[in-house]
């Protein structure tokens, strides 16, 4: 029976980390379809709902966060992102594992359970490495493709009952990782609780996230969307695993999603030695007024600039009845699209996700095409929505740009690359 929408929504009252009620709006984005929710063709022109995307931040623990909840089985029933697919995400994953082995200290045969393992893009160089590898994928249909290439993977969702039946099933892990998931989760507290059960006494818990100061910096707001529930900055993070015994250890800066940290907790006497990024941190956090409310009053002022001048030039475009393309079938583009409200201004989307070609966008559905539609459609510019890989897929496109086409790159600064600008 399908659900209504009382059903798969809900706003929670009390902060995700620390419970406390003490929470301020600190920067709204327009209501979006679920940002990933690319339809078939026979479920065009099927309203697909808009829900709300308010960012708010805890008082008490500093904790930034959506309290607006989609059901879960709603976001990642049909969940068509693969790791895999992520441009550079498997050669930072093959570097990451081999850093995790060095740095915690595992030997060979060592169990790794990967929290949101995906595809297993993550485990795989992992077990290169003769560790023994373990996935939680709540997505089964991903889980199950997983198990079937090699990585054992459980389908379901992290509790700290799954915890302790890995244990008895498995033993207890020597590291696990979370990367770009945790920010997914909902109930925090008991994946702290889960983790805590599932470490071996020298095990770590590592996790990777896009971290709330470079969102802001970087101006990253279309990592704000439904299934981020969670922007995580290193203050909440560290009393968030103190509830639990653990021990948030060392930090270190990752360049993905925007700007990342990977963060690395464990238990008092663990096998990492405290090397002062922590402190750094969170004098840095200090420095930069991250729990002002007025720097995100600043940071939405940037954003509404970038979206009038967007905005100003695509209207000029459809007003001389050309035609507009997009570059980047994502849940960002979604953000993007809806947040800027340039959606009646793109005619196709381009990407070279083979899951999304031939399928139409969240709730507007505009049609997504591969990228070689552009030398054949030859639009007269396209909308770079993942602008963090702009430059990359400009350099191959070169014989578009050279033959007149323009790719419009929104944010962080808005700018237009042609064969003049490019050269």
């Amino acid at each position: 029976m399908k659900k209504s929408l009382r059903e798969v929504i809900y706003r929670r009252k009390d902060c995700r980390a620390c419970a406390s009620g003490e929470l301020d709006l600190i920067f709204a984005l327009k209501p979006t379809p679920i940002g990933d929710a690319f339809v078939t063709e026979d479920r065009v022109g099927k309203e697909q709902p808009l829900y709300p995307i308010d960012l708010f931040m805890c008082r008490s623990c500093g904790l930034a966060q959506l309290l607006d909840v989609i059901d879960p089985d709603l976001l990642y029933g049909d969940y068509l992102y693969v790791t895999g697919s992520s441009f550079g995400l498997a050669e930072h994953f093959a570097a990451y594992a081999r850093h995790v082995v060095t740095r915690c200290k595992l030997s060979p045969r060592s169990l790794v359970v990967d929290l949101g393992s995906n595809d297993g893009t993550l485990l795989r160089p992992f077990q290169g490495l003769e560790m023994k590898v373990l996935g939680v994928e709540p997505a089964s249909h991903i889980a199950a493709e997983a198990t079937r290439t090699g990585v054992l993977t459980y389908g379901e969702y992290f509790t700290p009952e799954l915890a302790k039946r890995i244990v008895a099933e498995h033993g207890r892990a020597k590291a696990v990782t979370a990367n770009n998931v945790f920010a997914n989760i909902d109930e925090l507290q008991p994946w702290a609780v889960g983790i805590n059960e599932l470490l071996a006494p020298d095990g770590v818990f590592i996790f990777e996230s896009f971290y709330l100061a470079d969102l802001v910096k970087n101006m990253v707001f279309d990592f704000i969307y439904h299934e981020h529930l969670t922007a995580f900055s290193v203050k909440p993070v560290r009393a968030l695993f103190e509830k639990v015994g653990l021990q948030l250890i060392a930090i270190e800066r990752v360049p993905t999603k925007g700007g990342s940290l990977r963060y690395f907790i464990q238990r008092l006497g663990g096998p990492l030695a405290d090397d002062g990024s922590v402190t750094d941190f969170l004098a840095y956090e200090e420095k930069c007024r991250l729990y002002d409310k007025q720097t995100y009053v600043a940071f939405a002022a940037k954003i509404d600039r970038l979206k009038q001048s967007t905005r100003e030039y695509l209207a000029k475009v459809k007003a001389a009845k050309k035609t507009v393309a997009a570059f980047g079938a994502s849940i960002t583009g979604t953000t993007l699209i809806y947040h800027f409200e340039i959606g009646d201004y793109i005619d196709f989307m381009v990407d070279d996700n083979p899951a999304k070609v031939g399928r139409f966008s969240p709730g507007l559905h505009i049609p997504v095409l591969a990228s070689s539609a552009l030398e054949e459609k030859r639009p007269e510019c396209v909308v770079t929505l993942a602008w963090r890989y702009a430059d990359h897929f400009i350099s191959l496109h070169e014989e578009y740009v050279a033959s007149g086409g323009k790719f419009v790159v929104p944010v962080p600064e808005f700018r237009v690359v042609t064969s003049e600008t490019s050269r």
